[in-house]
C-alpha cells in the first residue's frame, strides 16, 4: 500500500459518512485558512524578494513537499490550495491586529463546531485524537474527496475504498 493510500485510508476510516464528509468541505477549509492567518504574523518583508517571508510560508512549503511526497497529482492541487491560502492569510495578517484576531479566531472557532457537528453523524471522534497527524491529513482528505467528486483520481478512489469501504449516510441509532 503507498503512502498515499495509507495516509487516506487511515483519516477517511473516521470519516465515511457523507454527512461527515460534507463538513469538512466546510470546517477544514475554515480552521486551515484560520491557522494561516494566525501564523502569517510576523512577516518579514525584505525590499529584495517580491513576497514576505512568515511562519505561515515556511509552514507552507513544508507541507507541499509532505503531500507532493504523498501523491504527485493531490501534491499539484495543495499546491494550487497553498498558494491562494498563502494570499487570503497574507491579507487578512496586512489587516489591524483586531480584524486579523478576531476573524481568524471566528473561523477556527466556527469551523471546529462545524467539525464536530459533522462528527455526530459519524458517530465517531476526530482521527486526529486518535493519531495527531489528522491534523495535516484533513486538508488533503478534503482535496482527494473533491477530486473524487469531480471523477478525478479513481485509482486513488478504488485503493481508499477498498480499505475502509465506500461512503455512507449512517443512520442514528
Amino acid at each position: 500500500m503507498n503512502a498515499a493510500v495509507r495516509a487516506l485510508s487511515s483519516y477517511a476510516a473516521y470519516h465515511r459518512d457523507k454527512r461527515n464528509i460534507l463538513t469538512h468541505f466546510i470546517g477544514i477549509p475554515l480552521i486551515w485558512l484560520a491557522i494561516a492567518a494566525l501564523i502569517s504574523r510576523p512577516l518579514w518583508q525584505p525590499d529584495w524578494l517580491p513576497l514576505g517571508i512568515s511562519p505561515m510560508l515556511v509552514a507552507g512549503i513544508l507541507l507541499c513537499r509532505y503531500y507532493f511526497s504523498l501523491h504527485r497529482d493531490l501534491g499539484w492541487v495543495m499546491l494550487a490550495v497553498m498558494v491562494l491560502t498563502y494570499l487570503f492569510s497574507a491579507n487578512l495578517a496586512a489587516q489591524s491586529t483586531g480584524t486579523w484576531l478576531g476573524v481568524s479566531l471566528g473561523m477556527f472557532a466556527v469551523g471546529w463546531v462545524i467539525q464536530f457537528i459533522g462528527h455526530y453523524y459519524e458517530q465517531r471522534k476526530p482521527a486526529f485524537f486518535d493519531d495527531i497527524r489528522g491534523l495535516i491529513i484533513g486538508p488533503v482528505f478534503v482535496a482527494a474527496e473533491a477530486c473524487f467528486l469531480l471523477g478525478r483520481l479513481k485509482t486513488l478512489q478504488q485503493a481508499v475504498e477498498r480499505e475502509v469501504g465506500p461512503t455512507v449516510i449512517k443512520p442514528r441509532p
